[in-house]
């Protein structure tokens, strides 16, 4: 080695040991602050990486770089796996900008928190308490012993599942006639975009390209449906599938809900449009029950659609929007209030119904605290959705039932649209951006700052009930 380069390596070799410690301290810093600084942070940070590399000019299909508001937007959409994008991606971005906005769907989808106590394991070589309290939270850990372990599960469990998919779509795209490369291809993006719930298409017409194919239409909701369940759920499932019993009340609660909710979403379209013709009025009964139980599906925060959202009647829209809202389980991909804090609103409803005082289902007792967050959650769910409608409706002039239907779909990271992203001024992008944010992030800050809050006073006021209804 010549003498002159080994000053040049010596130097390069400390400002890497000097940025290590740097970005191990910065890390260590941020863990040791709340949870919601943390997913703030580290979301942020993430989704500026994107826009920075989708601004380059080589993500775009034209001349120069792409509109700034368009950048933001699909980063957000691509980080916070929503799916609403206000151009069409495979005319828009170039191979190496959808290479990137899947890079962003794959980060998304394993999770902020997640990656950010993985990756203060691997430059600080360990993992706080404090960063255990906060991945425990992520993925709904016990024991915190076993938080750097579940971690590595959890990214291998999505690696694995991505590659099931791509290995159930890859021979049915060849058998469609797309070369080797190609079908690969469409293969890994959409086990990705689907298992993440992040609804991004790379054909003309998104999934209605797909709607006579039975095989990619099943492979692709049953996906979205897996990964719509939660970490928790699928790792359960995955060591006692067969052994009910086994199962704790959160994979219950999370599989009894969602299946209800898959059921009760395809009778009530099935009821709307099944004589629309201009949605599926003038198809056959089975390809008609396929793509209604695949609409059922989508909303848990899939964002794929076989039928034009805009040609639907307003009641289907509404039955969209309560499914959207709602979600799917708890430190999953979707997005939403999450169907456990449905699941636990109701029955604290009912119990109070029945005059009991406790809240119980599958012979367990969900604790006051629980039922607190819960009711937190839907309001604040409740107040980001009306807002967000209010403020789109002023910027866009357009009518509420499709402004609602697009602020909904943003806050649950859906990804259906009724058109409004594209049609909404660079303003209105800018606030469904802010919505999709809010959504993937809101409910997960809310969560773990309320459940890391637990404070007692030593005094209790005197009991009085405000007449209620």
């Amino acid at each position: 080695m010549p003498a002159s380069i080994r000053p040049l390596l010596s130097r390069f070799g400390r400002a890497l040991t000097a940025g290590v410690r740097w970005l191990r301290d910065v890390i260590d810093e941020v863990a040791s602050s709340t949870p919601a600084r943390l997913a703030l942070v580290s979301f942020t940070a993430v989704v500026l990486v994107f826009v920075g590399l989708l601004s380059l000019p080589v993500s775009y299909r034209g001349e120069g770089a792409a509109e700034f508001n368009v950048v933001v937007f699909v980063a957000v959409s691509a980080v916070c796996v929503t799916g609403l994008t206000p151009v069409i991606t495979e005319q828009y971005w170039s191979e190496f900008g959808i290479s990137v906005i899947t890079l962003a769907i794959q980060v998304g989808g394993l999770g902020i928190l997640t990656l950010a106590s993985i990756m203060g394991m691997a430059v600080s070589k360990r993992l706080g308490v404090r960063q255990k309290l906060i991945a425990a939270q992520a993925t709904n850990a016990v024991n915190l012993g076993a938080v750097g372990t579940l971690l590595r599960v959890v990214v291998i469990t999505v690696l694995t599942a991505e590659v099931i998919v791509a290995a159930l779509l890859f021979p049915r795209f060849l058998a469609r006639g797309e070369e080797f490369g190609d079908a690969l291809w469409y293969s890994v993006f959409y086990s990705i975009s689907a298992f993440n719930n992040a609804g991004f298409t790379i054909h003309p017409g998104g999934m209605a390209h797909f709607a006579d194919d039975p095989w990619i239409l099943l492979v692709v909701a049953l996906a979205v449906f897996v990964g719509s369940l939660g970490f928790p759920v699928i790792l359960v499932l995955s060591l006692a599938w067969r052994r009910p019993k086994k199962w704790d009340l959160h994979t219950r609660l999370t599989l009894t809900v969602s299946l209800v909710l898959v059921v009760i979403g395809a009778a009530l379209l099935a009821l709307f449009e099944w004589n629309n013709e201009r949605t599926l009025g003038s198809k056959g009964f089975w390809q008609t029950v396929l793509e209604v139980v695949f609409a059922a599906v989508m909303p848990r925060s899939g964002g794929f659609a076989t039928m034009d959202i805009a040609d639907m009647h307003q009641t289907s829209h509404l039955v969209l929007d309560m499914l959207m809202f709602i979600g799917g389980g708890s430190s999953s991909t979707a997005g939403g209030i999450k169907v456990t804090t449905l699941a636990v609103l109701l029955l604290a409803a009912l119990a109070e119904a029945r005059g009991l005082d406790d809240v119980s289902v599958f012979h367990r007792r969900i604790s006051p605290a629980t039922i607190r967050l819960a009711v937190a959650v839907m309001l604040v769910g409740v107040a980001t959705v009306v807002g967000g409608s209010i403020i789109m409706l002023h910027v866009t002039k357009l009518p509420l039932d499709l402004v609602l239907f697009e602020v909904t779909s943003a806050f649950g990271t859906s990804g259906l649209t009724s058109g409004v992203s594209e049609a909404s001024p660079p303003a209105g992008r800018y606030v469904l951006s802010v919505l999709m944010f809010q959504g993937r992030l809101g409910t997960i800050t809310l969560a773990a700052a309320l459940a890391l809050q637990n404070q007692k006073r030593l005094f209790r006021y005197p009991e009085e009930r405000p007449i209620i209804g």
